[in-house]
């Protein structure tokens, strides 16, 4: 049975350190995989390779200033298996012990070099530079436990504590030193910080400053920019209107000159058809009263010429303007005088012709008109109250004798202003 082959496994975090015979004088260091091994000529130890942690105290340590600390230190540690020499030196330290007093060992090695660090440091140095005493107690108990096939692969300061109130009063006197710089600081900041404030006002303002020069600036170019083009725009607009103006003035123009050539044709139908009436009336004239009233045809003649030229001077007058209105009508009137100038000379020829009979023919004609004109305000009254003294005839009679005693009085009347005497004359005739 001694001499039963077997098979050893070990797994990853471990490595397996076979020695006897056929192993050329000097073990064989498996990492994580299998071996044949002979009993009773072989021997088997297992390594664990797991990283084990060490909680290093150090209790009521004097440093170099004499002031009695404790650290407490963590530190990473394991048997390096990537060696095979770190591996031999392991199994010649460690060969079959537990895992316990593989970390009972390194504790103490790693607790007297932090002691021995602890040492040659003040509190100071180790309070404020835990770098430096971290590297230091690594340096140190890396070379002793490399040599037992031990790597160490960190170590950290946990902390630092006294009993006597040395940290306490360092802390004090730290806090008001960091109190007191607080507060400079914190006055230094709120000076900068009022300095910069007020340099960033400054800039705010210098750019609020260009910013309103550049937007007034710009405000002004638009002003003047779109005064220009307003210029040019009611410019333009105001030459469109002119020209429409222009336009319906001249259309206006055309239409009033139209209606003037209109009104013109009208005038002259008129004037036409007054001049047929005018010939007409002479015909008519010519045609009744040619004999017995030479005279008085020769005054309508020239009546109705002044009227007719009055019309033409009145068209005229209102086609071209309204000032020659007046000189038609003065020629008119000139014209009309002269017409009755005419008249009354013809007339008088009149009278030097027919003489006696005339004059009978005249009166006969002239009686009744007088007698009616006599006549007239009677018959407009209402009441008529007579007084009389007895003498002579009353009531209607009266009234009747009135009216032929003023038409017997005409024959004298007439005498006295022309001197002829027109009873005598009619009873000659």
């Amino acid at each position: 049975m001694c001499f039963d082959i077997g098979i050893v496994v070990c797994g990853p975090n471990e490595a397996l350190v076979i020695s006897g015979m056929f192993q050329g004088g000097k073990p064989t260091f498996i990492n994580g995989g299998r071996a044949i091994v002979c009993p009773c000529i072989q021997t088997v130890q297992r390594i664990p390779l797991n990283t084990m942690t060490l909680e290093v105290h150090s209790p009521r340590v004097y440093t170099s200033q004499g002031v009695p600390i404790s650290v407490v230190g963590t530190a990473q540690v394991k048997i390096n298996g990537s060696s095979e020499e770190m591996l031999g030196y392991a199994a010649e330290q460690f060969g079959g012990k537990p895992v316990d007093q593989i970390l009972n060992i390194c504790l103490e090695t790693m607790e007297g070099h932090q002691r021995a660090i602890m040492g040659n440091m003040s509190v100071e140095e180790i309070y404020r530079d835990r770098k430096t005493f971290s590297k230091k107690v690594f340096e140190v108990a890396s070379v002793d436990l490399h040599n037992m096939g031990i790597a160490v692969i960190s170590y950290t300061l946990k902390d630092v504590r006294d009993e006597v109130g040395y940290l306490a009063s360092l802390g004090q006197a730290r806090t008001a030193q960091v109190k007191r710089d607080a507060l400079i600081g914190e006055a230094e900041a709120r000076k900068d910080a009022t300095i910069a404030e007020a340099l960033a006002e400054e800039q705010r303002m210098e750019s609020k400053l260009v910013n309103d020069t550049e937007i007034a600036r710009s405000k002004r170019d638009f002003e003047l920019k779109k005064a220009i083009y307003d210029t040019e725009v009611n410019t333009a607009k105001a030459e469109a209107e002119m020209a429409y103006s222009l336009q319906a003035a001249k259309v206006q123009a055309k239409i009033k000159e139209e209606e003037m050539q209109v009104k013109v044709v009208e005038r002259m139908q008129n004037i036409a058809i007054q001049e047929q009436e005018i010939m007409r009336r002479e015909k008519e004239l010519d045609s009744k009263v040619r004999k017995p009233a030479e005279a008085e045809k020769y005054r309508l003649e020239k009546i109705a010429e002044a009227e007719r030229q009055k019309v033409v001077l009145e068209a005229e007058a209102e086609a071209e303007a309204t000032a020659l209105r007046g000189e038609a009508e003065a020629y008119a009137i000139e014209v009309k005088a002269k017409a009755e100038a005419e008249q009354m000379a013809k007339k008088a020829d009149a009278w030097k012709e027919y003489k006696e009979a005339a004059l009978v023919d005249m009166m006969l004609k002239v009686l009744p008109k007088v007698a009616a004109e006599v006549a007239g305000p009677l018959s407009e009254t209402n009441k008529i109250t007579m007084v009389a003294t007895g003498d002579g005839p009353i009531g209607a009679s009266r009234v009747t004798n009135e009216v032929l005693d003023i038409m017997g009085s005409l024959p004298d009347t007439v005498k006295k202003m022309t001197g002829v005497d027109i009873t005598t004359r009619m009873a000659r005739a």
